[in-house]
Parts: C-alpha cells; sequence; structure tokens
C-alpha cells in the first residue's frame, strides 16, 4: 500500500484516534458547550451524484424507521464534527463521505440481506456498501453480494453515468461500517469510525447527551422522526442473535443490548413520533 496523500487522510476520516469515546472526549461528557443547530443549518450533500444515488438505494432497502434513522446519524455526526471537533484534520471531513456511511452503517439489517447470509451484519453490509460504490449495478441478490451476483444485474443505459466512488473513499466506509459496533477501551480507530459511533451510540442509547444541543435533538427528530425506531432496532437486534447465535452484536450483549436500546431514556419522548 502507497502512503495516502494528507490531505485524503483528512477527507475521508482516516486519522487514527482513540476507539475509547471517553478518551477522545478527553473524560468529559463533551469538548466544548453545544450550541444550536437546526435541521436546515446543516445541507445534506445532495448535489453529489453519487450520494443521491446511495440515498435512493438506501430509501428503497431499508425500513422507513432505519432510513431515518441513517438520516438522523448524519446530523448528529456532523453537529458533532463542527462543534465537538472544528480543527483540522478532523474538520475537514468530506460531506459526502459522511453522509454515504451514515445512509449505509445499517444496510445489513435491510430485509435483502439480514438472515439471507450467515455474515454479521455489519459485514454483510460493508460487502454491499463496497459493491454498490464500485460498480455501476447496486446489489439486488438475496445472498452475499460480490461481483458475480452483481453481473447477472439489467446493465444501466449508460454506465458512464453512473458516479462511483474512489478507493480511499470506500474503503473509509467499508471499514466503519464493520467496525461501527466494535466499542472498547483499547487500541485505535480512524476518526471516520469514532464519529459514526458516537452517532448512532447517541440515537440507539442516548450516551453522551451533552455532546449535541437540546434544540438540535428537537429538531432532528422533528424532521426525521423516529417512529418507534428504539422497539424496531432492539427487535432487529433480537431477530439477527436469535439466528445467528454468532453475530457480532452478541458482544454487547445478547441481553443487555436489545434493553439499553429499549431503554433510551434521551430519547424516549421521541418515539411515539410519525
Amino acid at each position: 500500500m502507497s502512503t495516502p496523500n494528507p490531505d485524503t487522510v483528512a477527507l475521508h476520516g482516516w486519522t487514527a484516534v482513540p476507539l475509547d469515546a471517553q478518551a477522545i472526549l478527553q473524560g468529559k461528557p463533551y469538548l466544548h458547550e453545544p450550541t444550536p443547530l437546526q435541521a436546515k443549518d446543516i445541507p445534506f450533500p445532495s448535489s453529489d451524484p453519487l450520494v443521491a444515488r446511495v440515498q435512493a438505494y438506501a430509501k428503497e432497502q431499508l425500513p422507513r424507521q432505519t432510513f431515518n434513522h441513517s438520516m438522523r446519524v448524519f446530523y448528529w455526526a456532523t453537529a458533532i464534527l463542527r462543534q465537538q471537533f472544528p480543527s483540522p484534520p478532523h474538520s475537514l471531513l468530506s460531506p459526502s463521505t459522511l453522509a454515504l456511511v451514515s445512509l449505509l452503517h445499517d444496510i445489513g439489517t435491510a430485509p435483502a440481506f439480514l438472515t439471507t447470509t450467515q455474515l454479521s451484519f455489519e459485514f454483510a453490509g460493508a460487502l454491499v456498501a463496497r459493491d454498490l460504490l464500485l460498480s455501476p449495478h447496486p446489489p439486488t441478490s438475496q445472498n452475499t453480494p460480490s461481483p458475480a451476483t452483481l453481473s447477472s444485474a439489467p446493465a444501466p443505459s449508460n454506465p458512464t453515468d453512473i458516479p462511483l466512488s474512489t478507493q480511499s473513499q470506500t474503503e473509509a466506509v467499508v471499514e466503519t461500517i464493520i467496525r461501527h459496533q466494535d466499542l472498547g477501551t483499547k487500541g485505535t480507530i480512524t476518526f471516520l469510525g469514532q464519529l459514526i459511533q458516537l452517532a448512532t451510540i447517541y440515537d440507539n442509547i442516548g450516551r453522551n447527551a451533552g455532546l449535541v444541543h437540546e434544540d438540535t435533538k428537537v429538531d432532528v427528530n422533528r424532521a426525521w422522526p423516529r417512529g418507534g425506531w428504539s422497539g424496531c432496532f432492539a427487535r432487529t437486534a433480537r431477530e439477527e442473535m436469535s439466528v445467528k447465535p454468532w453475530a457480532h452484536s452478541t458482544h454487547l450483549g445478547e441481553k443487555e443490548f436489545p434493553e439499553a436500546v429499549e431503554g433510551n431514556e434521551l430519547m424516549a419522548e421521541f418515539d411515539a413520533w410519525e
């Protein structure tokens, strides 16, 4: 592997940071006091044709609650990035890369993939994401995607018009999807991976509530309603662990993890919003 360009490292969040979230936050609930941000203050990069393509794919494949969760993760992550990590290299992270991984981090839980592969949903999702980002043919197989299955998909009318990702961006997304539930205190992770961990755990369990301003929490939930997300995700976790007793999610606790999701007090008032 050649030495990565420093600009590419920053652009796609390849900087190594502590896996321990409290270490990157210096043992505090937040680094900087958050200020109010509205969803309209955080532009979603839909003008990027690759992001638009992936957003359409995620919306088609994922249940509404999961798609809305993925969108909220982008807004939580952007708010955390802007207000807690405002300096380079972290502040140079590409909004498009952040949008891609937010949209795809749970793609492995889609009905087409969750129980049609023996892989844990993060690993299956990483393969889906890699195929989607590097191939003009969107993954549609009921089995784990691969170049062989993709070759049977209908060819686009003009493949040169299909936007594709770069190797560095794709691998940043894939690495983060694989590791977004890899919680722990030893070792390192990419900055992109840590940011997605902070955003997903905030939305799913309510941890590190001080990272996001109360007004931002309300407005983003209004823009992308949970619709009972806590119960939905807990059921998905239990379903996967039932059919895949080896699933990676078990390291979070077969009983403890779904119960922590259901017990998310930070988001309880918003779970009934439609």
